[in-house]
C-alpha cells in the first residue's frame, strides 16, 4: 500500500525558506506569485493490507519523527 505524508508549517510560523523561494520566483519573472510556504512530502510504501492500521502507523511515525509537532502540521493520505 502506498501512502503520502505531507508536512507543512503551522499558520503563523515564519517561513524564511518560503520567502526566499518567493523572491527567487519573482526575480525569475514568474508572475502572480503572492506567497510561498514550503514543506516536506514523504512517499511511503507500507506492507499492510489493513488501511486503518497503516494509517495509524503513519500517524505515529509523523508525530514521532516526520513532523515537529510544535511548529508543523501533517496529513496522511493512502494513495
Amino acid at each position: 500500500m502506498k501512502a503520502r505524508v505531507t508536512v507543512t508549517l503551522k499558520q503563523g510560523v515564519l517561513d524564511p525558506q518560503g520567502k526566499a523561494i518567493e523572491g527567487a520566483l519573482k526575480s525569475l519573472g514568474v508572475a502572480g506569485v503572492s506567497s510561498v510556504r514550503q514543506g516536506k512530502v514523504f512517499d511511503i510504501e507500507v506492507d499492510s493490507s489493513d488501511r486503518a492500521a497503516a494509517e495509524a502507523a503513519l500517524n505515529q511515525a509523523a508525530e514521532k519523527l516526520l513532523a515537529n509537532m510544535v511548529v508543523e502540521n501533517y496529513r496522511v493520505e493512502i494513495i
